[in-house]
């Protein structure tokens, strides 16, 4: 049963089957054979903004089996919890996929190579890399963004992307910052999703300027990410960006941060 949510403006399902944190804990519990024997009570306090692309679905429920595995003595590693953690992402937005719940699982950095079977490889992350993330208060539903993204793309763009990706990928593993910048764009999803997104080109000029080494959209969006290699360029990033939102009568968060390399961790 879910005792509480909070963090949520009352947008989240109190119903178990219908809560993605709570229909995966069952899902897990029957696969372990013991839903009949093991009853479960959830309290969940959300601190990251429903809807704002930086994968809020994914966190809680990577958060609510992660917990029930390690009071059940930690049956399954996390290889074999995150099925459970990609149904999640089937039941929040409509797609199993595990590009927000494999990097919040294992934490740092994943490479998705394959779904089918699934294929996830993780990366080193550069110590000195920061982002800094901006949550415009402007509503993009998840399933509407997906909607904008093209069936088919031009050859030339495809071959750009795979190089980029290759070079990023290449980047990472040396803790090159210089390629990491050039290779760190987005040629396909950016141009269609940033019409959704208030602000953005001028937003991405402001963090370029500053010292970001790449500028982008989170997830689906409206949140925004500048990678940077420096916690006050990052701090400064973020503070220019909201202001400039503010000048354009948009409320916005800011948050700061490294990459957790750890991934979730019991606190109490």
């Amino acid at each position: 049963t879910i005792r509480e949510i909070t963090g949520d403006d009352g947008r989240l399902p109190l119903d178990p089957g219908k809560n993605t944190v709570s229909a995966c804990v069952q899902y897990l519990l029957q696969a372990l054979n013991i839903s009949s024997k093991v009853g479960v009570e959830i309290e969940l306090h959300k601190h990251m903004p429903i809807g704002s692309g930086l994968g809020s679905s994914a966190a809680s429920t990577v958060a609510g089996l992660f917990a029930i595995n390690t009071m059940l003595g930690n049956p399954l590693t996390k290889e074999e919890l995150l099925p459970f953690c990609v149904e999640g992402e089937r039941l929040a937005c409509g797609t199993g996929h595990a590009d927000n719940v494999a990097p919040a699982l294992y934490g740092g950095i994943t490479l998705i190579r394959g779904n089918e079977p699934l294929d996830v490889i993780s990366i080193p992350s550069p110590k000195e890399l920061v982002a800094a993330v901006v949550f415009p208060q402007v509503d993009v539903p998840t399933r509407d963004a997906r909607q904008l993204i093209k069936d088919k793309v031009l050859l030339k763009d495809a071959v750009t992307q795979w190089g980029n990706i290759a070079g990023l990928v290449a980047a990472l593993f040396k803790e090159d910052y210089d390629l990491i910048a050039r290779s760190m764009k987005d040629i396909l999803i950016e141009p269609t999703r940033a019409i959704l997104i208030p602000q953005f080109y001028e937003m991405k000029e402001i963090a370029l300027k500053n010292g970001a080494l790449s500028f982008g959209i989170s997830g689906s969006g409206p949140s925004v990410v500048a990678i940077t290699r420096d916690e006050k360029i990052a701090k400064d990033i973020a503070d220019k960006i909201q202001t400039h939102l503010k000048e354009n009568e948009i409320d916005s968060f800011g948050y700061v941060s490294r990459v957790n390399v750890e991934g979730p961790r019991v606190l109490d």
